[in-house]
């Protein structure tokens, strides 16, 4: 029976040393380094491998270590083996630090400021007030809820929108389609933390941002393809949109070239808004494990019907 990572293999050496300290009866391999495909009855990647089913035939988990499932072909990994996304605090941390930085950069004229200087301009911007600084979050599990409580200590009015109905202290949440357009009203600064489904591709478009207020902000720290890139240019260039903070695009990396890379009101980082990390990792999967052997509920498990 054999724990295998098939991830960056750069902290797969951190993982191997932190299982070998908390589970020593349970090996521990770093792909390619497989061993008996038949021992192998965890799995922990980014990406997984082709034909699990027929490779692994004892596998009794597949865990991303990601928040998010998407990058994975779902129909690869046997409905009868359960899938489960990385719920562990490291990701919500960094995660956590990355929103605010961005929004605090937003709300502060940060992109104005970084143009001024690079034309040598010395031109005051006046302040808004955090508490005339409303900011919204679509998408209110983990990461959102998260967010929001840390965005709640400098005063912004918060609201949350969210598939499925959530009750946050000192957030007005909405949840469904139809209260999309209400939510969007009152965004000044829209943040994106939603999973990528089908419903949820493409869902920062040009009807999207006309329903902002005019100048709003955007953080896009989902998936690349929830953005619809022309519409979203064409936002900047007529001023719906005041400018934007991109962890996250669609292909990764993006081409010489794009346009991403040299607009003056977008600011962009390459996917590495939340890290996992594999002290805490380690600690969430053997958990898992430790719960699956007891047959009891496991935290993170990816209902496969809605992609989260």
């Amino acid at each position: 029976m054999s724990v295998l990572y098939k991830a960056n293999m750069v902290r797969g050496a951190e993982w191997a040393r932190f299982f070998a300290e908390r589970a020593p009866q349970l090996p521990f391999r770093l792909w390619p380094d497989i061993g008996n495909p038949s021992d192998v009855r965890y799995l922990v990647a980014w990406v997984p491998p082709d034909d699990i089913a027929t490779t692994f035939p004892n596998l009794e988990l597949v865990f991303s270590v990601g928040a998010g499932v998407d990058q994975f072909d779902a129909t690869k990994v046997p409905l009868h083996i359960p899938l489960v996304r990385m719920l562990e605090p490291g990701i919500a941390e960094t995660m956590v630090e990355y929103v605010t930085m961005a929004v605090l950069g937003l709300h502060r004229d940060l992109l104005h400021f970084i143009a001024q200087q690079k034309e040598q301009v010395w031109r005051e911007i006046r302040i808004t007030p955090a508490k005339r600084r409303r900011v919204g979050v679509m998408g209110l599990g983990q990461l959102g809820q998260a967010v929001l409580e840390r965005l709640k200590t400098f005063g912004f009015p918060l609201s949350g929108w969210n598939r499925s109905a959530r009750e946050i202290e000192g957030v007005s949440c909405y949840a469904g389609a139809d209260t999309l357009p209400e939510f969007l009203a009152q965004a000044d600064i829209l943040v994106c933390l939603l999973p990528l489904t089908e419903e949820t591709r493409g869902i920062l478009n040009a009807d999207l941002f006309a329903r902002l207020p005019r100048g709003a902000g955007l953080v896009n720290a989902g998936r690349g393809p929830h953005l619809v890139e022309a519409d979203f240019l064409a936002a900047l260039d007529s001023g719906a949109l005041s400018g934007a903070v991109l962890d996250v695009a669609d292909p990764e990396p993006l081409p010489a070239g794009h346009p991403f890379w040299s607009h003056p009101r977008i600011l962009l980082t390459p996917h590495n808004a939340s890290m996992t990390s594999p002290d805490t990792a380690v600690d969430f999967v053997l958990d898992v494990i430790a719960r699956h052997g007891r047959g009891e509920e496991l935290p993170g498990l990816v209902d496969r019907r809605r992609g989260y």
